[in-house]
C-alpha cells in the first residue's frame, strides 16, 4: 500500500495520522527550513524541488513534509519504504519514472522513507537516474546522512536537518487538535487539569506523533464509551496524562541501542578509566544528536561521584569545558566535550562521596518506602536485567578492575594514546599499562585451558568428571546468554587482572630482560606478556605465538596503533615466525602432570638444539601454578567460620586425598619440577610465591566438588561423615548465595631454564 494512500473512513485512523498537516500553512515547527521565504518552502510552493534529504529524530515532520510535497507537486510521486523494499522495487520505480519522462515529459519525485536502511548497492542503483534528472530523490532518515547515505547521493542533494519540536510547537499541535471538528476533537469540550497538558508536552521529547498518540489515549479512554455525546465535556486529569504517555526512550541507531544504555556505557567507561571506550560511546551520542548539555551534566556528576577527592580539579575542568562549549557551540565545541571526557577517563578515582549513600541507607531503613508514582520504572535495572555482570571498579584494589567496555567487534581498538607532555606525561605509562592489562584479561578467554585452581574450576572439572558426563570449558567471550554473563562476572570478580599482573612482573623481573632482547611469548592470545616485553626490550624484538587466528587478529589490530617498526610480530605456528634467533621464550602454566613436564623438556631441548629460531643460550622462562600447594576448601572453612573441629577433620581428609601418590595432578610440586628439568640437561633457577586473589563460589562449584562423579567428591564421600559433609556444603552455600568474593590463595613458581 502507498505510504500516502487515503482511507475511505479516516475516523478509524490514528489521531496522529488524521492530524497530519496537508499543506505548508498547517505545518508546525521547523521554521528554519519551511518558514515563509525559506528556500525549501519556496521550492515546494513553486514545484521546483531538487533532490533533498530530511534528517532528524522521529516525530519531527520528515514524512509530513514529503506528504506536503506530494500534495503540491504536479510531478509523478512514488513512495518507497527502505525497510520493506529492495532492488526490484527500485527498478520498478525507475522504469515508471523513465516512462513518465519519455511519454509525458513529466518528472518523478521518489520519496524513500528510512533511506539509510538501504545498503550501498541499493543506493548506488538510484545514482544514475538522480544524476540525469529522471528522478528527484526525497529521502528521510533518522541517521546522519553524511555517514549513512551514499556520498554521491548526498553530494547531489540538499540536506535539511529537522529539530525536535519546541514546547510551543507541541502546545499549538494540541490546541489545533482539540479545536478541529473534522479530524480532531472539536465536537467535544476538552479540558485539562492544571499540569496535565504540560506533562504530555514535557514528556513528548519534541515528538509530535508521540504527543498525539498520548493525547488520543487520554481523551478516548476517559469517557465510559467512545464516542460520547456531542458537546460533552471530557476532563483530562494529570494522573490520566501520566498514564497515557511514557517517557520516550530515544533510539540511537539501527542496532537498537537506547538513550539510557549508551549514557550508562559512557559513564561506566569513565569510571573504569577506559578513554577509548569513553570516546566511542560519546561519539555515538553526538552522532545521534544527543544534547551536549546532557552529556556535560552527566560528566559533572561523574567528576564528583567517581573521581571525587582523588582529583579535586576534575569538576573545575569539566565546568570550564562546559562554559567554553556554551561560548563556542558545535561543531568546534566537540573539542571541549573530548577534553572533559579524556580528563575524567584518565583521572585517579575515589568514591568517598558515596558516604552519602550510607546515610541514605539508614534513612531508608527507618522511613517508609518511596511512593510508587515517584519510581522510575524505565530505570528498573534489576527487573529488566540491564547492567547484569557490570563490575563496580571501586570495589577493587586501586579502584579499577579489568573488564570489557568496548563492543566485542572493537576489542583491542585504540582511540586515545596519551602524549608525553605535561599532565599526559604523568599518566601515560599508567594508561598504557592498564589498557594492556585490560586487553589481556579479555583476550585470555579465547584459548583458556583453565586456571588450574585447586580444586575449583572448569580445568579441574574437565580432568575429573567421569561416567560420560559432558565436559564444559569456560567461555568468557561475551554472548547474550546467562551462562556467559555468569562466567564473565565470576572470572573478573576473582581479581584475575591483579593476579596476572603480579605473575607477569615477577617472571619478567626474573628473566632479566635487556633493551635489545629478542623475546618469544607462547600462548600469547591474552597479549599480557607481549606488551610488557615490548616495553622492556624496545630495541629488541617481541613476538607472540598465538593458539588461534582470532587471538592473532585481535592482537594485530591493537598493535596497529604503534609505528610499524615498533610493532610486535604475531603468528600461530613456529613455521610462520621470521628469521630471528630468540634470547628468551616465555611460558605460562605449561604443566598439568609430571608426564607433561617430561614431554615439555624433551620437546624444547630438541628445539633448542636443532631449530635455528633458538640456540643453546636461549632461556626458557616459565611461570607455573602449583596445584598441590594452592587453595583448599578446608582452609576456607577454617578461615571464614568458627567450626574449628569441623575444619580440622576436613583438613585431614583433604590432606589424604592430595597426598595420594597415584594422583598425578597433585603429586608434584616446584622441587620435583626442578629436579625433572635438571635430569633433562637443564640448569634451573627458580623461586616460589603465594599470590592471593579473589574467587566467587557458585552452587555449580559446590555440586561439582561433592559429586560422586569426580575423584575428589567420591573420595570425600568415602572418608568423611555424611553429617560433616552436609555442614560443609551448607557453609559454602551461604558464601554462594551472598556472592561473597573470598580470598583465594594461589601458589606460583617461576623457573629460568638454560641448557647445561
Amino acid at each position: 500500500m502507498d505510504l500516502f494512500d487515503q482511507k475511505t473512513d479516516s475516523t478509524h485512523e490514528p489521531l496522529a495520522a488524521r492530524m497530519r498537516p496537508r499543506n505548508l500553512d498547517e505545518f508546525i515547527g521547523q521554521e528554519h527550513i519551511v518558514g515563509k521565504g525559506r528556500l525549501l518552502r519556496r521550492a515546494i510552493a513553486a514545484d521546483q524541488l531538487t533532490s533533498v534529504i530530511f534528517y532528524g529524530p522521529p516525530g519531527t515532520g520528515k514524512t509530513t513534509l514529503a506528504r506536503v510535497i506530494a500534495n503540491h507537486t504536479k510531478s509523478n510521486f512514488i513512495t518507497l519504504n527502505a525497510v520493506l523494499t529492495g532492488v526490484q522495487s527500485i527498478r520498478d520505480a525507475i522504469s515508471q519514472a523513465d516512462e513518465q519522462y519519455k511519454l509525458y515529459n513529466r518528472k518523478t519525485i521518489l520519496f524513500v522513507d528510512e533511506v539509510h536502511r538501504w545498503n550501498k548497492s541499493q543506493q548506488d542503483a538510484l545514482l544514475p537516474w538522480v544524476e540525469n534528472g529522471t528522478l528527484i530523490l526525497v529521502g528521510a532518515t533518522t541517521e546522519n546522512p553524511f555517514f549513512e547515505v551514499n556520498k554521491a547521493l548526498v553530494s547531489r542533494s540538499r540536506v535539511f536537518q529537522l529539530k525536535p519540536l519546541t514546547k510551543d510547537d507541541l502546545k499549538k499541535a494540541v490546541e489545533n487538535t482539540i479545536s478541529d471538528k473534522e479530524r480532531g476533537y472539536g465536537n467535544w469540550h476538552i479540558q485539562f487539569e492544571q499540569g496535565a497538558m504540560e506533562h504530555l508536552i514535557d514528556t513528548a521529547n519534541g515528538d509530535a506523533r508521540n504527543l498525539l498518540n498520548a493525547l488520543e489515549l487520554a481523551v478516548e479512554t476517559t469517557p465510559e464509551q467512545w464516542p460520547p455525546a456531542p458537546n460533552e465535556t471530557i476532563y483530562i486529569t494529570k494522573e490520566t496524562a501520566e498514564e497515557s504517555i511514557q517517557k520516550k526512550v530515544v533510539l540511537y541507531d539501527k542496532d537498537g541501542d537506547y538513550h539510557y544504555d549508551i549514557i550508562s556505557a559512557f559513564i561506566k567507561s569513565l569510571r573504569g578509566r577506559d578513554p577509548d571506550a569513553a570516546l566511542y560511546w560519546m561519539a555515538r551520542m553526538i552522532s545521534a544528536g544527543e544534547d551536549p548539555h546532557f552529556i556535560f551534566r552527566r560528566m559533572i556528576i561523574s567528576a564528583c561521584e567517581d573521581t571525587g577527592l582523588a582529583d579535586p580539579a576534575a569538576i573545575g575542568v569539566v565546568e570550564s569545558c562546559a562554559a567554553a562549549f556554551d561560548r563556542i557551540g558545535l561543531p568546534e565545541g566537540r573539542y571541549m566535550l573530548t577534553q572533559a571526557a579524556l580528563y575524567l577517563a584518565t583521572a585517579p578515582k575515589s568514591n568517598s562521596a558515596m558516604a552519602f549513600f550510607d546515610a541514605l541507607k539508614t534513612v531508608q531503613a527507618e522511613d517508609a518506602e518511596v511512593p510508587n508514582h515517584l519510581r522510575d520504572s524505565s530505570r528498573d535495572s534489576e527487573g529488566f536485567g540491564h547492567g547484569a555482570g557490570y563490575l563496580y571498579p571501586h570495589a577493587y584494589r586501586d579502584h579499577w578492575v579489568a573488564q570489557q567496555y568496548l563492543p566485542d567487534a572493537l576489542i583491542g581498538r585504540v582511540f586515545y594514546t596519551p602524549g608525553e607532555q605535561g599532565y599526559e606525561k604523568q599518566i601515560r605509562e599508567e594508561v598504557l599499562s592498564r589498557r594492556e592489562l585490560q586487553v589481556a584479561a579479555i583476550l585470555e578467554n579465547i584459548t583458556d585451558n583453565g586456571d588450574q585452581t585447586n580444586p575449583v574450576g572448569e580445568w579441574w572439572e574437565a580432568e575429573h568428571l567421569k561416567n560420560g558426563e559432558i565436559k564444559t570449558g569456560e567461555n568468557l567471550t561475551y554472548s547474550p546468554t546467562d551462562k556467559s554473563l555468569e562466567s564473565w562476572q565470576k572470572r573478573t570478580e576473582e581479581g584475575r587482572a591483579q593476579t596476572l599482573l603480579a605473575i607477569r612482573n615477577k617472571l619478567m623481573d626474573n628473566a632479566k630482560l635487556v633493551r635489545h632482547s629478542r623475546n618469544l611469548i607462547t600462548n600469547a592470545d591474552d597479549g599480557l606478556f607481549v606488551w610488557e616485553s615490548l616495553r622492556r626490550s624496545p630495541e629488541g624484538f617481541s613476538c607472540g605465538l598465538c593458539k588461534t587466528e582470532q587471538g592473532r587478529e585481535i592482537l594485530e589490530k591493537y598493535a596497529s596503533t604503534l609505528p610499524e617498526i615498533d610493532r610486535p610480530f604475531f603468528a600461530t605456528s613456529l613455521n610462520n615466525l621470521p628469521d630471528v634467533c630468540f634470547d628468551n621464550v616465555f611460558f605460562r602454566d605449561p604443566f598439568s602432570t609430571q608426564k607433561t613436564q617430561l614431554d615439555f623438556f624433551h620437546y624444547w631441548m630438541n628445539e633448542l638444539k636443532t631449530n635455528p629460531l633458538f640456540s643453546l643460550n636461549t632461556k626458557l622462562c616459565i611461570t607455573q601454578k602449583i596445584p598441590a600447594k594452592s587453595q583448599r576448601l578446608s582452609a576456607l572453612i577454617k578461615k571464614y567460620t568458627a567450626e574449628t573441629e569441623l575444619a580440622e577433620n576436613f583438613e585431614k581428609v583433604e590432606k589424604l586425598y592430595f597426598e595420594q601418590p597415584e594422583n598425578s595432578i597433585f603429586s608434584w610440586d616446584e622441587d620435583i619440577t626442578a629436579r625433572t628439568a635438571e635430569q633433562n640437561e637443564f640448569t634451573v633457577e627458580y623461586e616460589s610465591e603465594k599470590i592471593t586473589g579473589k574467587r566467587q563460589i557458585t552452587i555449580k562449584d559446590i555440586n561439582l566438588w561433592f559429586s560422586r562423579n569426580s575423584e575428589y567428591g567420591s573420595f570425600l564421600l568415602q572418608n568423611c561423615k555424611e553429617k560433616e559433609l552436609e555442614q560443609i556444603k551448607k557453609i559454602l552455600s551461604v558464601f554462594a548465595e551472598r556472592k561473597d568474593a573470598l580470598d583465594w590463595d594461589g601458589f606460583y613458581s617461576f623457573f629460568i631454564l638454560t641448557v647445561r
